[in-house]
């Protein structure tokens, strides 16, 4: 049986996913290039002469929506094909025609009329095409190759498995997030740096263009009216203050909308005021901080799967739906679990008010189990500098410095992103080496967020965070002397507990098979709310008065073999009642300080 969602049902195969795909950085010119194209997998890199069907674009052959139903494995290639015709007006004499990937796992070669045009290797970042000069007038031929080593390589991978089961999920491949065209002047927008600076009460703006064209004109509205404008050149950063700041926080989102005219471009994005850091509440105890002032992170895991698309979403609605879910449900935050989604996905949850823990996505060789999963249950602790690189699967020097190349362009890429919190490098050591060191580098490429650099196990005492995973035992804050760091005079990061609970209910008629993973495995829905509620009130709500501050729990829906979800995998049963859910998370707030706070 194939697992459906009802946005999966109510797929139209001639209008996938067709919302412009880059919220913070909108054009009029768009050609949605998503739906039927043609596909073929070859044991070898030479295009074949014949097709062998049809795929819906951008699912991966792997799921259900793509019509294919084909695993694609190392050392094949994976073919797609199909006509392109501009539509008349599309573009102006002079504009450039880019082409644009959100993304293709995991290299791919993009092909114009025989004509190579762009390509990248890296399954979660964009590609971006200039076609322009291999562009005909009428028909023009788009090509696609793909290679996919999945987990038997050292590219970034995050729970893909060609040996899937427990917590790695079905490898999936090919063409995963919108594909689409755009028409530019020569000298155009490329990229905008927006940064809000709450405690100035100003935003600065840098914009990143392809060729001079005189200084841009920039507009900060609130509410439809201009509520600052600047001139400067492009590369240049300039601060536009503004009167009567209004914060954006998760109970009040507010968004104020940013244009800027660049010679004959113009572009439309937003930001929000906001600043994020770690710092002592009244009674001198580290915590996250939202504007200045502590906040308590409730959060869940969100691994960001489906069963009919697996990497892709059936829509822009099946999205929105998994956020509003958490929200209406008091969760505060999602951590985005070892993958990138596409740009709309972040655009919800800034718009929605849904705090965002952005991990990176980990890669490198096959991980010894005795690292990854022997912390569970001892206190096994590993550096990861030097020799000890080779035990998290880390020898290769090339794969070492992709991770890094591809944490700056994924920093880079969801910069402006209004709603991430926290960046995360290493989860549980699957592909860890130098956390100190490269939490260090993420810090310095974004100083206006924290970081959690080793998320579960094997801490090296670098980042903002004390980062703990705690299964299949209880949960108790540590002392304060036994959390000493790296800082002097103790630990100075903030004590959060990045994953717990997991708790297991098999929904007949709602699961993706027989195998059944979890941390905790309940028979009834009675049984499971008395579990969830025990473990709350007994561990998790009395250690945030011992410095606990931020909870994520494991996790939003059931993924394959876990079955551990609030929801089920199809997101059409919800396990517990709301209730319950948001009685707990009422409680996980930061308590009054025990005494006054000094004077600022």
């Amino acid at each position: 049986m194939t697992l459906t969602t009802q946005w999966g049902e109510a797929l139209d195969p001639d209008r996938v996913l067709p919302e412009y795909p880059r919220p913070q950085l909108v054009r009029d010119s768009h050609l949605n290039l998503n739906g039927r194209w043609a596909y073929a997998i070859t044991d070898d890199a030479r295009e074949p002469a014949r097709y062998d069907g049809e795929i819906l674009v951008p699912f991966s052959p792997e799921a259900p929506l793509s019509g294919v139903g084909r695993q694609l494995l190392p050392g094949q290639t994976l073919w797609y094909r199909r006509t392109v015709r501009l539509p008349d007006g599309f573009r102006r004499p002079g504009d450039r025609v880019l082409l644009h990937f959100g993304a293709v796992d995991q290299t791919c070669v993009v092909l114009l009329n025989g004509v190579p045009v762009g390509g990248r290797t890296g399954g979660y970042l964009p590609v971006r095409c200039d076609v322009t000069d291999a562009l005909r007038d009428g028909e023009n031929v788009l090509v696609v190759a793909v290679r996919d080593e999945s987990d038997t390589g050292h590219h970034a991978r995050g729970k893909q498995k060609l040996r899937r089961g427990g917590i790695w999920y079905t490898a999936q491949s090919g063409i995963w997030q919108s594909v689409w065209a755009e028409a530019v002047p020569a000298a155009h927008v490329e990229r905008l740096t927006l940064t809000p600076h709450l405690a100035d009460g100003c935003v600065e703006v840098t914009v990143h263009a392809s060729a001079a064209a005189g200084d841009a004109l920039i507009r900060v509205l609130a509410d439809g009216v201009v509520a600052a404008e600047a001139r400067a050149a492009a590369g240049t950063a300039v601060r536009l203050p503004l009167p009567e700041v209004r914060p954006w926080t998760p109970e009040d989102p507010f968004l104020y909308d940013v244009t800027v005219d660049y010679g004959d471009d113009r572009v439309r994005g937003y930001v929000g005021m906001r600043s994020f850091g770690v710092g002592p509440d009244a009674d001198g105890v580290p915590r996250l901080l939202l504007n200045g002032e502590p906040y308590f992170h409730a959060g869940v895991l969100d691994q960001g799967y489906w069963p009919d698309g697996l990497y892709t979403a059936p829509s822009d609605a099946a999205l929105v739906a998994d956020i509003v879910a958490m929200k209406q449900l008091g969760f505060t935050m999602l951590r985005k679990h070892i993958k990138i989604e596409p740009l709309r996905w972040y655009h919800h949850c800034d718009r929605l008010g849904m705090l965002v823990w952005q991990d990176m996505v980990n890669g490198g060789e096959a991980y010894r189990p005795l690292v990854v999963t022997a912390p569970v249950l001892t206190p096994l602790r590993l550096p990861d500098r030097g020799r000890w690189r080779r035990w998290f699967g880390r020898a290769d020097a090339a794969g070492r410095d992709e991770f890094r190349a591809e944490v700056r362009e994924t920093v880079e890429h969801l910069r402006n992103v209004v709603s991430i919190a926290v960046w995360v490098p290493f989860n549980e050591g699957w592909g860890q080496f130098d956390a100190a060191e490269v939490a260090r580098e993420v810090a310095a490429l974004d100083p206006t967020r924290t970081v959690d650099h080793a998320s579960g196990w094997h801490d090296q005492g670098g980042g903002d965070l004390r980062s703990l995973h705690v299964y299949f035992r209880r949960f108790r804050a540590p002392r304060p002397r036994a959390r000493r760091g790296a800082a002097p005079g103790g630990d100075r990061r903030a004590l959060v507990l990045s994953e717990y609970g997991g708790y297991t209910l098999r929904v007949d008629g709602h699961t993706f098979g027989s195998a059944e993973f979890g941390y905790k495995r309940l028979r009834t829905p009675a049984e499971l709310a008395e579990a969830f509620t025990r473990l709350h009130d007994e561990q998790i709500v009395p250690a945030v008065g011992a410095g606990l501050s931020a909870t994520v729990y494991t996790q939003l829906s059931d993924v394959e073999d876990e079955l551990n979800g609030l929801l089920s995998y199809d997101r059409r049963v919800s396990k517990l009642p709301a209730e319950v859910i948001r009685r707990v998370n009422d409680r996980l707030r930061l308590p009054p300080p025990a005494r006054s706070a000094p004077p600022r």
